[in-house]
């Protein structure tokens, strides 16, 4: 691997966990399960996931191969997400409430993020970020409104 190999991998892993950390510091300052740590390894790992097959020595890249390992990667997450939901049941009511959909959400949206940042689409990752972040602040307080 090149000096130029590497740096470029090393600014796309840390572009990746940039993007990861503006949604989970937006997620840890309101108190939810998965916050900047989670959020950023979990960028991280997609980011890691996606630069292997990119940069496998001696092969070309493969459009099948990154295609195969991105729909690994949203599948796998999907159960990251699936254990961030919660049922509660009120004791009082028949009425169940489901908790954790948009943290779930966000999760997803790492992954997603992070692999932009390792295709190298950093402007991308970090754009879908600055949006996530809007939706989490600004949506929120509709939300609220209509309650």
């Amino acid at each position: 691997m090149s000096n130029d190999d590497l740096l470029n991998i090393t600014f796309r892993l840390c572009m990746a966990l940039l993007c990861g950390a503006i949604i989970g510091l937006e997620r840890q300052l309101r108190h939810k399960p998965a916050g900047l740590r989670t959020h950023m390894l979990v960028s991280l790992g997609s980011a890691l996931f996606t630069v292997i097959p990119l940069h496998t020595v001696g092969l070309k890249p493969s459009a099948d191969a990154l295609s195969r390992v991105i729909q690994g990667i949203a599948a796998g997450v999907g159960f990251l997400g699936a254990g961030e939901i919660l049922r509660e049941s009120s004791q009082d009511s028949q009425r169940s409430e489901v908790h954790g959909l948009t943290s779930a959400a966000a999760v997803w949206v790492s992954a997603a993020l992070g692999i932009a940042a390792g295709c190298g689409l950093w402007q991308l990752g970090l754009m879908g970020a600055l949006l996530t972040f809007l939706v989490l602040n600004v949506f929120k307080k509709f939300e609220k409104r209509n309650k």
